[in-house]
């Protein structure tokens, strides 16, 4: 009897230390990626300028400041190099964060009322909850357009989206830039799911 309670207490404990070891380990962001590309000469090599790109409705904005910070670094790691003054490409960067906020009652799912709001305006929906309370949902979508300048045509189109209940953007967005670069300048087509490990 004795041996029994002592086996169950230590595999009590294991897991315990598992769930603890999981919760301050890492956390995973998944991305839905679907990227195009149409060079009209050859795709950048290694050390190919660019410059930023803003809507009027960016150029005040010192959010986007920072998101264009974190692009600059998921940049470099493809080989572009941002050189303003002399681009040969412009890249626009726009992220849009919509915020659910769900309910769901004992044993159901399901979500209530909402509202979401991102850079280009906000929307209110409406659906009936069954009962309990819930917690923010965040809905985030990334898009990176590349422009030849030569051309002004747009050459490379990603697009990332993730879904989760973390609302520091600024952690999760670093992710979802390396998975929407993924496979620069040539990604295979299709949408792809992309993991990506982060600090919890």
């Amino acid at each position: 009897m004795q041996a029994q309670i002592l086996r169950a207490q230590i595999a009590t404990l294991l897991i315990a230390i598992l769930f603890l070891s999981a919760c301050s380990g890492m956390r995973v962001v998944d991305s839905d990626v679907t990227a195009f590309s149409a060079w009209t000469a050859a795709p950048p090599v290694p050390g190919t300028r660019y410059r930023y790109e803003r809507l009027p409705s960016q150029t005040a904005a010192t959010q986007q400041d920072r998101i264009e910070a974190l692009a600059t670094t998921s940049l470099s790691k493809v080989g572009m190099a941002l050189s303003p003054t002399d681009a040969r490409y412009s890249v626009q960067v726009i992220l849009n964060t919509e915020i659910v906020q769900r309910y769901a009652g004992p044993g159901f799912g399901g979500s209530g009322v909402f509202l979401g709001a991102g850079n280009f305006g906000s929307s209110v929906g409406l659906s009936f909850p069954i009962g309990g309370s819930g917690e923010p949902y965040y809905k985030r979508s990334l898009a990176i357009l590349m422009r030849d300048l030569g051309t002004q045509k747009v050459v490379f189109e990603t697009r990332a989206l993730h879904e989760g209940v973390w609302g520091d953007a600024f952690a999760v967005l670093p992710a979802m830039l390396d998975s929407a670069l993924l496979g620069f300048p040539q990604p295979p087509a299709g949408t792809r799911k992309i993991n990506v490990d982060i600090p919890r």
